[in-house]
């Protein structure tokens, strides 16, 4: 199995852990933290240094992955993909068995599909995404990089989401809308 680095170590690791653990093709290596985290271990996974340790650890490892999640701002997630890309690190984009992917839509390096999402024909999702759990994004929308898809919201048809936009679980958009860059679409909200 393919050796895979985690960067950072909250909540939303835990739920990209249990992906990757269904996923079965990837051992997780040790995850990265803030030096100041005092966090020790994710799951049982150890943490094994700090941002400022990844350019040694490329030397041992190929992949890595950003676990950081998003809500207010994508400005951490993007620096910590660009510190990664910068150093040749391998971003693999990873997809639960749960979920459904087409075979006709794109998803872009670091972005994860969660359990039970789907992405329809046609549809493209760019890097760094979240797309998560029961989350549904339809046919022909594209999903633009650094955004996040929340739990139970639905992305339909034709739409274009704005690069890192967060757009709140259980949320809708009306088809065929194009929502700005770093759009915020609260919980439950339908967007027209």
């Amino acid at each position: 199995m393919k050796q895979l680095l985690l960067i950072g170590a909250g909540g939303h690791c835990k739920a990209c852990i249990d992906v990757i653990e269904q996923i079965g093709e990837w051992q997780i290596a040790g995850i990265i933290d803030r030096k100041d985290s005092g966090v020790t271990d994710v799951l049982g996974y150890p943490v094994i240094g700090c941002d400022d340790d990844l350019a040694q650890l490329k030397k041992q490892y190929d992949y890595a992955f950003v676990t950081v999640g998003q809500i207010r701002s994508a400005d951490l997630k993007i620096k910590l993909f660009n510190q990664l890309n910068m150093l040749g690190f391998k971003q693999p984009g990873l997809v639960s068995p749960l979920a459904y992917v087409s075979k006709h839509a794109k998803i872009g390096e670091g972005t994860i599909i969660m359990h039970h999402a789907m992405v329809n024909a046609s549809a493209k999702v760019g890097d760094n995404c979240i797309i998560n759990s029961k989350a549904l994004i339809e046919h022909d929308a594209v999903v633009e990089n650094h955004c996040h898809v929340s739990t139970g919201a639905t992305i339909n048809g034709g739409v274009i989401v704005g690069e890192q936009s967060f757009i709140g679980s259980h949320a809708t958009t009306k088809q065929f809308i194009s929502l700005l860059p770093r759009s915020f679409i609260k919980a439950g909200t339908v967007a027209i």
